[in-house]
Parts: C-alpha cells; sequence; structure tokens
C-alpha cells in the first residue's frame, strides 16, 4: 500500500457506498476510543454543498452576505467555514488535513475520500448489493461487515455490529504503527 498522505499522528478511513453507516459506526465508537485515552479527530467528506449554520444566525447571515472567511468561536467550541470558489474547490484530504491541530490528537478517522491512498476499514452489507471496495483498493486493511462474505482476500473481518471489537481493533492498529 502506497500511503500518499501526511500526517503526524495515526490516520485511518472508513470506506463504504452511501447507506452503509459510516457515521453511525463513527457515532458509536469514538466514545469508546475517548474511553481508552485516545485523543480523536475528524474529517467528512460531503459530496454537495452543504450548510452547518442555519438561516437566521449571525454566523449563516454574514457569511451569506460575502464573507470569504468566518470563524465562529465560543467558550466551549469554534469553527471556520470557508467560501471556495466553484471552479477550484478544494477537495483533497491532504489540504483539509492541515487545519486539524494536529498536536492535540492522537488519531484522525476519515469518512469518506474513498479514493485516497490512507489505511482503511471497509464496511460492507451484502444486502445492499455493493461489490467489496477491497477488490480495487489496496490499502483497506479490514472489513466490518454485518454477514459473512465469500472473497478470498485475506483481511481481517470485523463484525460491524461489535462496535467495542472494531475500537479494540483501531487502539491496537494505532500502537502498532
Amino acid at each position: 500500500m502506497t500511503v500518499s498522505i501526511k500526517t503526524d499522528v495515526p490516520i485511518l478511513g472508513f470506506a463504504a457506498y452511501s447507506g452503509t453507516g459510516k457515521t453511525t459506526l463513527l457515532v458509536s465508537i469514538i466514545p469508546l476510543l475517548k474511553s481508552k485515552g485516545i485523543r480523536v479527530g475528524v474529517i467528512k467528506h460531503a459530496h454537495h454543498t452543504f450548510e452547518i449554520d442555519q438561516p437566521g444566525k449571525d454566523s449563516y447571515e454574514i457569511r451569506k452576505a460575502g464573507a470569504d472567511q468566518m470563524l465562529i468561536g465560543s467558550k466551549k467550541r469554534w469553527a471556520l467555514m470557508v467560501e471556495q470558489e466553484q471552479d477550484n474547490p478544494i477537495d483533497r484530504l491532504q489540504e483539509y488535513l492541515s487545519y486539524i491541530d494536529q498536536s492535540k490528537l492522537d488519531l484522525i478517522l476519515v469518512e469518506g475520500f474513498k479514493p485516497e491512498a490512507i489505511p482503511k476499514i471497509e464496511l460492507h452489507r451484502p444486502s445492499l448489493n455493493t461489490p467489496l471496495i477491497c477488490r480495487d483498493d489496496d490499502s483497506i486493511i479490514a472489513i466490518a461487515t454485518d454477514a459473512s462474505i465469500n472473497d478470498d482476500h485475506n483481511l481481517p473481518v470485523l463484525d460491524l455490529n461489535d462496535h467495542a471489537a472494531i475500537a479494540n481493533y483501531i487502539e491496537h492498529y494505532i500502537n502498532e504503527i
């Protein structure tokens, strides 16, 4: 596997077709990883334009008024929204990684960015009738599935519904790097 992404901490992606449950899994395993003392950052890919602030909120109105960058902050959190030129969008994982303070993390989890050459766990539900991604992606290091799969892949197979086992696998993975 050729890893083209440079990070200061381990990075691990989740690759799956839409509707497989990537976000549901992340929401379940992040607290388990945190309970192990692992500081987790997440980068999630969105395929379309999206809004994180709502019409009527100050940050939304300021951004819609033409601010190229809008940072909103409080004692508890902050968020930076950056408007991009439509004909020159940043959609590379390496670019997004530059915005994360990796010195405060032990692990970066990535949802989406299937084409990127980073270690990934493939989520696979045979009931969705989608092909295995690992057949064409040598950066897949394990498969998490909710049913048996008949494929000669030589990868560890995890139970997609056993979130504790997946968190343990991730902990072991980052300790081995």
